[in-house]
C-alpha cells in the first residue's frame, strides 16, 4: 500500500472545530442522547438525597426492578415496505389534546430536585402541549401552577393541559377545599391516588436522613462542595414547602402517616365524585377487581400503576397488570400506564398492549434536575423523536394504526407463552 503526506486542500473540509459553548447548561443538555444521559447529569449535578428521592424505590426496590426488565422483555415487529412517510404522535386522552402520547405524572418534593421544580415541569410541559400533573404534595401551589401553565401556553399558543393528584385526608374539608380550588383554578382532571394509605418503606431516605427542607451537616455541606449550583439556587429562593398544604414543611412519611387517611373506601371515592365535576381517574389500579371498584364508583378512566415501586415491594408490575385491567374495563374506557418509563420505546410497547397514554415521573425529573425548565424540554424531545422514530419503523402513521397493528409481543401473556398482543 503505498502511502503520502495528505493534502492540505483535502484536510481543510474536514477541519470543522466548533467554538466552546459559554451556556454550559445548553451544552450539556444538547450532548445529552436519552433519559440515561440526563440521568448521569443530574446525578452529578444534585446532592445525593435528593437525586436517591427520585432514582430509588421501596423495599429491595425489586418492583422498580421488574418493572425494567418488563418493558425490556418486549418485543416489537417492524414492518417493511409499508410507506409510512410520517408519524403523527397527538392523542385525546381525557377530554384534551395531547402533542405526543404522554404526559407529566405527579411528583412530590419537586422543587427539592431543582430550584424551578413544578415551574419548569409545567412550563416545559405547555410548550409541548402535554398535559402536567401536579401532586397533593406539590411545593408550589394550584393557583401558582395554573399561572405559569396559562402564561406559557398563551405564548406557544398551547392549550397548557393541567391535571390535579389528589391524596384523601383524613379531615373531609380539606380534601373538599383542594378539589375546590383545582376546579377555579382551571385543572381540568382529578388523579385519585388509591395506593397511599401509608407511605412506603423507601429506604434510601431513611439511609440519606432526607426531610424538607434537608438538613445542614456536616455530610450534606461536604456534598454541597461538589454541588454550588444546586445548593446557590436552594439557598437564594423561595423557602421550600408543600404549597397546597397551607405551606407546611417537614418529612415525607410523617406528614402521609398523619394527615392522609389509611382507611380510604370506596364510599370515599363515591363522594369524590359526588363534588368533582370534571373528569376523575383513579391512580394505582393493578387488579381487575379494582378496575370494576373503581369504575362503578364513577370513575372515567383508569391509571395502571404501582407507583413506581415505590410503594409495596413486590407489587405487580405496571405493564404486566394492564392487559387484565384493559379486558375488565372495555375498549371504551381510557386507560393511562404509569411507572417505570424511559424511552420511547417503552411509551409504543404500553400503548400497543392496551394503554391510551403513557405518564413519566422519573424521566422529566432527571431532566429537572440536569437543566430545570430546559432540562425538562429535551427529555420530552428525547422521549417524543424516540416515539416517532419507534412508530415509523412499525409502519405506524398514528397511535391508533400502533393500537391496532399487533405488532409488540409480551413473553407473560398467555401463560408465560410469546403473543402478538391486538388490541
Amino acid at each position: 500500500m503505498k502511502r503520502q503526506l495528505p493534502q492540505l486542500s483535502e484536510l481543510r473540509p474536514l477541519m470543522q472545530f466548533s467554538r466552546p459553548r459559554l451556556d454550559r447548561r445548553a451544552a450539556r443538555l444538547e450532548g445529552a442522547a436519552d433519559i440515561g444521559d440526563l440521568r448521569r447529569i443530574a446525578k452529578r449535578r444534585t446532592p445525593r438525597p435528593a437525586f436517591d428521592y427520585v432514582d430509588g424505590a421501596a423495599g429491595q426496590e425489586l418492583t422498580a426492578q421488574r418493572t425494567r426488565e418488563a418493558f425490556a422483555a418486549t418485543e416489537m415487529l417492524p414492518r417493511i415496505l409499508h410507506g409510512t412517510a410520517a408519524a403523527d404522535l397527538s392523542v385525546q386522552i381525557a377530554g384534551s389534546a395531547s402533542a405526543v402520547p404522554f404526559g407529566i405524572a405527579p411528583t412530590g418534593f419537586t422543587r427539592f430536585m431543582h430550584a424551578e421544580g413544578e415551574d419548569g415541569g409545567a412550563a416545559a410541559a405547555a410548550q409541548a402541549g402535554i398535559p402536567f400533573t401536579l401532586s397533593t404534595m406539590g411545593t408550589r401551589s394550584l393557583e401558582e401552577v395554573a399561572q405559569v401553565s396559562d402564561a406559557v401556553g398563551k405564548e406557544y399558543r398551547a392549550p397548557g393541559t393541567r391535571w390535579f393528584q389528589l391524596y384523601l385526608w383524613k379531615e373531609r374539608e380539606r380534601s373538599l377545599e383542594l378539589i375546590q380550588r383545582a376546579q377555579a383554578a382551571g385543572f381540568s382532571t382529578l388523579m385519585v391516588t388509591v395506593d397511599t394509605p401509608v407511605a412506603g418503606q423507601r429506604l434510601r431516605d431513611v439511609r440519606n436522613g432526607m426531610t424538607i427542607p434537608p438538613k445542614l451537616t456536616a455530610r450534606t455541606v461536604l456534598d454541597a462542595s461538589y454541588r454550588p449550583e444546586w445548593w446557590f439556587n436552594f439557598l437564594t429562593t423561595d423557602p421550600l414547602t408543600f404549597a397546597s398544604l397551607s405551606g407546611s414543611a417537614t418529612d415525607l412519611p410523617s406528614l402521609i402517616n398523619s394527615m392522609f387517611d389509611p382507611t380510604l373506601s370506596i364510599q370515599d371515592l363515591e363522594w369524590i365524585r359526588s363534588v368533582w365535576p370534571g373528569k376523575l381517574f383513579v391512580k394505582g389500579v393493578l387488579t381487575a377487581e379494582d378496575a370494576r371498584r373503581s369504575l362503578d364508583a364513577g370513575a372515567d378512566g383508569l391509571v395502571v400503576s404501582n407507583h413506581g415501586g415505590r410503594q409495596l415491594d413486590r407489587a405487580p408490575v405496571s405493564l404486566k397488570a394492564l392487559a387484565e385491567v384493559r379486558a375488565e374495563a372495555g375498549p371504551d374506557v381510557e386507560i393511562i400506564l404509569d411507572s417505570g418509563i424511559t424511552s420511547g420505546a417503552d411509551i409504543v410497547a404500553a400503548l400497543a398492549l392496551g394503554a391510551d397514554f403513557t405518564l413519566i415521573g422519573r424521566a422529566y425529573l432527571y431532566g429537572l434536575m440536569a437543566g430545570g425548565r430546559a432540562g425538562v424540554t429535551r427529555a420530552i424531545e428525547l422521549l417524543a423523536e424516540e416515539t416517532r422514530v419507534a412508530m415509523m419503523l412499525m409502519g405506524a402513521a398514528t397511535v391508533a394504526d400502533l393500537k391496532r397493528s399487533g405488532q409488540v409481543r409480551a413473553p407473560w401473556l398467555e401463560g408465560g407463552q410469546d403473543l402478538t398482543v391486538r388490541v
